[in-house]
């Protein structure tokens, strides 16, 4: 397990959470209250699977190299395949997404894992699962948990794969929840087109957007009362949860933060799901604002003070920004009751997605009598430090449910 651990962190390294370097494109004007998210499709449709390859336990062992132990730990020859399905948009349009799906060639009746992927910058959309390419964390790590005996459902998200032409929808709870439910489902219907047994588990996986994506999906699941998905045991690691208290905490500090370009990627992605259309001068001081407005890419100070103008943050401060504090509402996923076991995972020293986001969480889903919540806290872990170890105790919670062989 350590060993397999190593090569998760290897992996999720290349696609960290928060640490993009992308800026979002321009805003647009016309301020308007915000809608409520789309509401998601309760059923999807399996358009088209095609076979990518299969690979040996050799071949995926040398994915990794110097980590001999590697070939110990890949058990099957797994065959990857690329689906497409259809899920809501946005605006509750249905589109054609895809994902991958990692199939150990095995006997015996398979647990069910969705993995959700870290942020992917746009300039890097080749790094999404249907692609499987190297470099790609599903590429390499997750093929080798694939190896070891989980069917792997990875869904690209909104806004990769066959959707790329449309904006992702980066922190956006309903479409992330949504996006990576509708690919389990099609996984399960591609699984009985092929013939491919599934035993009853179905667990959830994912560290930083891919946290925060688990979550909204674990959150997603049971709010559907599908009995065919009931979740098994979930493990989001470093997630935004508590939105609301994260906005505050940007816009109230006055240290040197340097993800505040990812922020700016969710004021974008608020912006415009919830109909604000505000233009950049709203949010974003000059000469950031007009540079903003050029070039998606230009770079932006790493003081909140010196980027984001005093009328947005004092309306967020202050709660009398009501538009935009009511997208941040919509997508605090903290305070719920989950009946499946879960465990957060966060370093206490992440200073990307600060650990009160899970302490918050964990405290508010116990006080609401969810039993079955574990806070596991990384001592002393950064966004990026910590992912060896959250690796490690997270396949060893699943392991509690679920033997791997």
């Amino acid at each position: 397990m350590p060993y397999l651990a190593l090569l998760l962190w290897l992996s999720l390294l290349v696609a960290p959470g928060l640490s993009c370097t992308k800026e979002p494109a321009a805003l647009t004007a016309a301020p308007t209250l915000p809608v409520a998210p789309a509401i998601l499709a309760e059923s999807n449709r399996l358009l088209s699977s095609t076979l990518i390859g299969e690979y040996t336990p050799t071949e995926l062992a040398k994915r990794v190299p110097n980590l001999p132990i590697v070939s110990a730990l890949t058990r099957y020859s797994i065959r990857v395949y690329r689906l497409t399905y259809t899920t809501p948009n946005t605006d509750g349009q249905p589109i054609t997404a895809s994902g991958a799906v990692l199939v150990p060639v095995a006997a015996e009746a398979l647990p069910l894992l969705s993995y959700q992927h870290g942020t992917i910058s746009p300039k890097d959309e080749a790094r999404a699962p249907s692609y499987y390419r190297p470099g790609g964390e599903v590429w390499t790590a997750i093929s080798v948990l694939a190896s070891s005996g989980y069917l792997v459902a990875a869904p690209d998200y909104i806004g990769y794969g066959a959707s790329k032409n449309l904006p992702h929808p980066y922190e956006h709870a309903a479409s992330l929840a949504s996006a990576s439910l509708d690919m389990l489902r099609a996984a399960r219907e591609f699984c009985q087109r092929e013939k491919i047994q599934l035993n009853d588990k179905n667990f959830l996986l994912g560290y930083s957007e891919g946290g925060f994506a688990t979550l909204a999906l674990h959150k997603l699941m049971e709010e559907k009362h599908a009995p065919e998905l009931t979740v098994t045991a979930s493990a989001p690691g470093a997630g935004a949860y508590h939105k609301s208290a994260f906005a505050d905490y940007i816009l109230k500090s006055e240290q040197s933060l340097n993800f505040l370009s990812s922020y700016v990627w969710v004021l974008d992605t608020y912006n415009r799901v919830y109909h604000l259309n505000r233009p950049l001068t709203q949010y974003f001081q000059e000469p950031w604002a007009t540079q903003l407005q050029a070039n998606p890419f230009a770079k932006v100070p790493e003081m909140a003070r010196q980027l984001f103008t005093e009328p947005f943050r004092a309306g967020i401060l202050n709660k009398t920004d009501q538009p935009m504090t009511a997208a941040f509402r919509a997508n605090d996923i903290y305070d719920w009751r989950p009946r499946a076991p879960l465990a957060l995972f966060h370093g206490t020293a992440d200073d990307y997605v600060p650990f009160f986001n899970s302490e918050d969480a964990y405290k508010a889903m116990r006080a609401r009598g969810a039993t079955q919540v574990e806070l596991r806290p990384i001592k002393d872990g950064n966004h990026f430090s910590s992912v060896p170890q959250y690796t490690l105790e997270a396949l060893a919670f699943f392991g509690e449910f679920q033997e791997v062989k």
